[in-house]
Order: C-alpha cells, then sequence, then structure tokens
C-alpha cells in the first residue's frame, strides 16, 4: 500500500513539475517574442508553414464536412418541415462549435507535430546548443517565431474550414437536394450573429491556436535528444493539444453561450 501511495504522489509531483516547467517556458516565449515581430520575415515563414501548408486538408475537410452537416441536417429537418432552416443549421454548428474545433484538431495533427519534430531535431543535432554557444537565444530565434506563426494561423484556418463547410452545405441542400437558395442564404443571414456567433468562434480559434502552438513548442524543446524522444515528444503534442482542444471548447462555449 505503502509503494503505491509513493507512486502516486511521484507522478503527482512530476506531474506538477512538469506543468510548472511548461509555465516558465510560456512566460520565456513571451518575453523573448519581440525578435519575432522586429524581424518580422521569422514569424511569417512560419505562418507559411503552419498555415498556408495546411490549406489544402483544411479545405478539403471543411467541404466534406459541410456536405455531410447538408444531407444528416436535411434530412433531420425534413421530418419536421423545416428544410428551409438548412442553411441556420450549417452555418450555425460550423461557426460556433466545428469550424474552430476540427480544424484546431487538424492544426494540431498536421502543423503541430510538424512543429514539435523540427525543434526536437534541432535539439538532437545540438542546434539550438550551438545557438546558445553563438550567444543567440534559441527561444528568440527558434521557439518564438513558431509559436505566434501557429496563433496567427489557427483562426485564418478555422474560418476558411467555415467558409468551405458552409459551401458544402450549399452544394447538397441546394443544388443537389433542391432546397430554395433564397430561404438558404436569408434565414442563414437573418439569424447568424456577428457578436454571439462569429465572434466567439474566432476567440476559440485564437485559443486554440495558443494551447497547440504552446504546447508544440515546448514539447519540441522539452524532448530527449534522440531519436526515440523526438518521437514520443510528437505523439505527446498530438495527444495533449487535442485534448486540450475538447477541455477548452467545453470551457469556453459553457461561458459564451450560458445565457
Amino acid at each position: 500500500m505503502l509503494s503505491v501511495l509513493q507512486g502516486i504522489g511521484a507522478r503527482t509531483t512530476a506531474a506538477v513539475w512538469h506543468l510548472g516547467f511548461a509555465t516558465r517556458f510560456f512566460v520565456a516565449v513571451l518575453l523573448a517574442s519581440g525578435t519575432s515581430f522586429r524581424r518580422i520575415h521569422l514569424t511569417l515563414r512560419e505562418v507559411y508553414f503552419s498555415g498556408v501548408l495546411s490549406l489544402v486538408i483544411i479545405m478539403v475537410s471543411g467541404l466534406f464536412v459541410g456536405m455531410v452537416l447538408g444531407l444528416q441536417g436535411y434530412d433531420t429537418l425534413a421530418r419536421y418541415g423545416s428544410e428551409e432552416a438548412l442553411g441556420v443549421l450549417v452555418a450555425l454548428s460550423l461557426v460556433r462549435e466545428l469550424g474552430p474545433v476540427v480544424a484546431g484538431l487538424l492544426f494540431a495533427s498536421r502543423a503541430g507535430s510538424a512543429i514539435t519534430a523540427e525543434i526536437g531535431l534541432m535539439k538532437a543535432t545540438e542546434q539550438l546548443d550551438a545557438m546558445d554557444m553563438m550567444a543567440v537565444n534559441p527561444i528568440a530565434r527558434v521557439v518564438a517565431p513558431r509559436f505566434w506563426g501557429g496563433v496567427i494561423s489557427m483562426p485564418l484556418l478555422a474560418a476558411l474550414f467555415s467558409a468551405m463547410g458552409v459551401l458544402g452545405g450549399y452544394i447538397v441542400g441546394v443544388v443537389l437536394i433542391g432546397t430554395d437558395t433564397g430561404s438558404f442564404w436569408g434565414q442563414m443571414q437573418a439569424s447568424v450573429d456577428f457578436k454571439r456567433d462569429i465572434l466567439n468562434g474566432v476567440v476559440k480559434s485564437v485559443v486554440f491556436g495558443v494551447a497547440v502552438s504552446w504546447v508544440a513548442v515546448f514539447e519540441g524543446y522539452d524532448s530527449d535528444a534522440t531519436a526515440e524522444g523526438v518521437s514520443r515528444a510528437t505523439t505527446r503534442t498530438v495527444v495533449t493539444s487535442s485534448l486540450a482542444i475538447l477541455g477548452l471548447d467545453f470551457i469556453l462555449t459553457s461561458l459564451m453561450f450560458r445565457g
């Protein structure tokens, strides 16, 4: 019994220490972020890496998610004679929930894992240590641009995901099934509120971008300097980021829509 309690205590202590180190690392990244904005090309390069190179998977996934919403939504609404509300169903589902959440999960899988692997490989090959030897702060030069590149990219990707989802719902609901075009767009415009729906979705995507980017850069920087260590860090990034997105989504939704 004593050994079990000691094991639980050791794991709890290690988890608290790890969280504290991650928090200190996050503060260090924020303090070193001036370099990212003074040398803006560093951040823009990471926006291209994290955002532009993720466009294909984001847009294709958004289109098919919207098409599925159109099919499922029409089948459900038709039972109650409310097919004209299909545009509202698709738009609200995307801008409130599916857009930020699914885009965040895809972003963590594609860009977050790549950021972790890149930083971890730089640590394994002692490139970060070499920067320290040359009086170059690796957090300012390597970590902060990647962090801000992810934070900037995530809301834009979520917006594109939602836009493609609405297009997918339109293709299925109006072009294929035959729902009235005016009802589809008119009810959508009348029911989707900018502040309550769209702006809250943007806030979610920004929070998810901060969480995923933080986890990605920290796991890469904290990884063991071996091939196996980089592999484990990449896996932890995807798992931790996905759980963080889902947990934060519940918290933000309960705060935003409780009224």
